[in-house]
């Protein structure tokens, strides 16, 4: 038996939906730990492509169960659309996905609160995607949350969302100069969809704790990425939850000591969205050729995403923070037709290292980045399936990447359908998160 959590080592999608779907069948439960339906995990199985929001990117391997733990946030709606989509196509979902009592509801009011937020801030706005996720974990720390649980009792969910309704009201309409909010409305449509959701709700930590006392195996799934991690990531151009791996563990109910490993998922370049400092960007044409050739646009809002070389202190930090026990590269086919590849190995600010990431976004703006220059091997790897059959040159360069970082990489991917992969299966370091024993 073995648990491992896949995090994302950058600033999000890293391709951690396809990750998770390619090694699902190694492990029994899948558990979502963190974020909402912000989050587009994209799993291509043959020619289909699905973008899965809340559901785990494991719901696709039948006889898997999926959770989503006590740390997500979920729009009810969004959640069982994603219900609907699946068992239109044939998926049994019954016994196999549930949904923690304990998470917490997003509310209409999130979303009209988040929305009127980034308008008042304008060139300063974050670059959410205004679906309420940031409020609604606002509510849950001011201990005024409502919760999958609530919906067992409408008579209490009424007097709870009337409390809230209140306030939400007043600061909608006294500091954004918005409309108020009808309860009684929002009220008949959670009412509607109450028995939707109740009919996978479960103590998901009892659930998994008995599982892992069972021997079965568990992999925990994050969303968004260690940089956009609410406490160690580029504050305040974060997301609201930890998406580092320390977050798996208040996420779901699992303790510490029941973690076996930690794979990081890292692109072979380096991609963000929305606003916030981007050391490594790439603003002329070979970051639109990346754009381009990588397909980089946001699965769940369609934003373009900024394109950079690789930084390797992102990379450094990221393994750091997470413990990583060993790392995935995405997308490494996306710099097959480039003549040179840089990569960040370093920052300087003023002429000088620096030798930490940097705490303060302004001084990340500020620093210089350090680079060197790879050849690059200009020819199609998109079929390749073993790694000696990779040009040397993307050898040398997934080597230098694993010495700069200090973490093995085991795992090598090279487009978006399952068996466009490359799996070292000699690493110990991916052996030990894959055993058994």
């Amino acid at each position: 038996m073995s648990n491992a959590i896949v995090v994302g080592t950058q600033w999000g999608d890293e391709g951690k939906g396809k990750i998770v779907d390619l090694i699902t069948e190694r492990f029994d439960v899948v558990a979502r730990y963190q974020g909402g339906h912000n989050a587009g995990h994209t799993v291509v199985v043959g020619d289909r492509k699905r973008v899965l929001h809340l559901i785990p990117s494991g719901i696709l391997h039948p006889g898997k169960v999926c959770v989503i733990g006590n740390g997500v946030v979920i729009d009810p709606f969004a959640l069982l659309k994603e219900v609907e989509a699946l068992e239109e196509e044939g998926l049994e979902l019954e016994g196999r996905l549930f949904v923690s009592n304990r998470a917490h509801l997003i509310m209409p009011y999130h979303m009209a609160i988040e929305a009127a937020e980034e308008q008042r801030l304008g060139e300063a706005r974050i670059g959410t995607t205004s679906r309420g996720i940031g409020p609604c974990y606002e509510d849950k720390m001011a201990r005024r949350g409502i919760r999958v649980g609530d919906l067992r009792d409408l008579d209490a969910f009424r007097d709870r969302l009337q409390s809230n309704l209140k306030l939400k009201n007043k600061i909608l309409t006294r500091i954004y100069g918005a409309k108020t909010l009808n309860s009684d409305e929002i009220l008949e449509r959670y009412r509607r969809v109450a028995p939707g959701v109740l009919r996978f709700m479960a103590d998901t930590a009892e659930y998994l704790q008995r599982a892992t006392r069972a021997g079965r195996s568990i992999l925990l799934e994050g969303a968004q990425g260690t940089l956009l991690d609410i406490d160690h990531g580029t504050y305040p151009f974060v997301t609201s939850s930890n998406a580092s791996a320390g977050g798996a563990c208040s996420g779901t109910g699992l303790g510490p000591g029941q973690i076996d490993g930690v794979l990081g998922i890292s692109k072979a370049y380096t991609t963000r969205v929305g606003s916030g400092p981007f050391p490594t960007e790439l603003d002329d044409e070979v970051g639109e050729a990346i754009r381009r050739r990588g397909a980089e646009f946001g699965a769940t809002t369609g934003r373009p995403r900024r394109c950079g070389w690789f930084d390797a202190a992102v990379g450094r930090y990221a393994a750091r923070i997470n413990g990583l026990t060993t790392l995935v590269i995405t997308k490494l086919d996306v710099l097959d037709e480039l003549e040179e590849i840089r990569v960040c190995t370093g920052y300087e600010m003023q002429g000088r290292p620096i030798g930490s990431f940097p705490m303060d976004v302004a001084e990340l703006e500020r620093v210089r980045p350090v680079y060197e220059s790879h050849p690059g091997w200009q020819r199609d790897t998109s079929g390749v399936t073993e790694y000696a059959d990779l040009p040397r040159q993307a050898r040398d360069y997934l080597s230098r990447l694993a010495e700069i970082i200090e973490t093995d990489i085991s795992i090598i991917s090279l487009g978006p359908k399952r068996d466009a992969t490359i799996i070292l299966e000699e690493s110990p370091n991916l052996q030990s998160l894959f055993s058994r024993g």
